[in-house]
């Protein structure tokens, strides 16, 4: 009897230690697929680059000519980078949105953060508004975090309510996309031509306003986050479990949620804030890392971030060739692919079960 005991325990630590490494290879395949991706989306634009150039490029810039330095160091490379960080923040976002909400169609758009940023980034560009020691350039953005995070602390104080469950906040949610869309609209309808102009072109999403300080911020935040994001894996895993097995193992469920909110409203706000709407990254890119390594969220979390930022690579490569000579926003590109890629998933979810 003991020794059938110790037979199964070591067939059982096998087959985790064998879990573990195809949930590795998983993820060192797809950090490899974001590294192609990004590579791609550099040598990818109106004049197009050798990969060997673009490796040129970023490692020994001085044996190419003066322009191809400049397309790939100044033009190119922030754009790609920023399409990556912007990708992984919201796809993380996301991932840790679904699960303490405790809903698949949980996420930064669908939940009205995007919109908030929205209305708080039609709100300077149509107003002027200024701010001394503030450069103007920044108003937009700063505008759009206050409002994003402004709306996270609403779903994060009804959360933390008793009277409303996990099906109000995410009701609350699609509410304040209905609100901050209209409240955008009528900010379309008095504005300016000039303003107007620029308003549409910041709601559909765009990379091209990319800039270093805009970079450092993101990378920052996301930098801060992780950890922190990290250090409450176990605990969103228990969560999945249920509220009652969660608290079973001692866990505050009303801290995890408080601080996890936080996070997303820090991600999500700031990406937002440097390149606009973008909409289904952060739903569908935590689907698919579902999909490959499961509900683990110390693997969960960093498929999300890294499936986030090799769908955000892959929509910005696409926004330069679906139309030859035009660059499309991002936010355009992210919508035409997310929505049958998100209803496939749904489609396929049955059979998997």
């Amino acid at each position: 009897m003991h020794q059938g005991t110790e037979h199964d325990r070591a067939a059982i630590l096998a087959a985790y230690r064998a879990t573990r490494r195809r949930r590795g290879m998983i993820l060192l395949g797809m950090v490899v697929l974001g590294i192609a991706a990004f590579l791609l989306d550099i040598s990818t634009g109106p004049s197009p680059l050798r990969l060997w150039d673009v490796l040129l490029g970023l490692f020994q810039p001085d044996q190419l000519s003066a322009p191809e330095q400049t397309i790939i160091r100044q033009v190119r490379l922030p754009y790609a980078l920023m399409a990556l960080l912007v990708g992984a923040a919201l796809s993380l976002a996301g991932a840790e949105m679904q699960t303490i909400l405790n809903n698949p169609l949980a996420s930064p758009f669908t939940l009205g953060v995007s919109s908030a940023a929205s209305f708080g980034a039609a709100l300077a560009i149509v107003s002027g508004i200024s701010l001394p020691f503030v450069p103007a350039d920044w108003m937009v953005p700063l505008n759009a975090f206050v409002a994003a995070f402004a709306s996270v602390l609403l779903l994060e104080a009804l959360a933390r309510s008793r009277a409303a469950g996990m099906e109000g906040v995410v009701l609350f949610g699609i509410a304040l996309v209905f609100t901050f869309n209209a409240l955008v609209a009528l900010l379309q309808f008095v504005a300016s031509q000039e303003a107007l102009s620029q308003l549409v072109f910041w709601t559909m999403g765009s990379l091209g306003r990319s800039t270093w300080g805009g970079l450092a911020t993101l990378a920052v935040v996301l930098a801060v986050v992780l950890p922190f994001s990290w250090r409450a894996a176990d605990a969103m895993t228990a969560l999945r479990l249920g509220e009652d097995r969660a608290r079973s193992f001692g866990i505050d469920v009303r801290r995890l949620r408080l601080f996890s909110l936080l996070r997303i409203s820090a991600l999500a706000a700031t990406a937002v804030a440097f390149v606009g709407t973008i909409g289904f990254i952060g739903l569908v890119g935590p689907h698919i890392a579902r999909m490959l390594l499961g509900e683990d969220h110390r693997f969960l979390l960093p498929a999300s971030l890294l499936t986030g930022a090799v769908i955000m690579a892959l929509a910005s490569v696409l926004s330069k060739v679906l139309v030859p000579g035009v660059l499309l926003p991002v936010g355009i590109v992210t919508s035409m692919i997310g929505v049958p890629v998100f209803l496939l998933l749904i489609l396929k979810k049955p059979n998997r079960a």
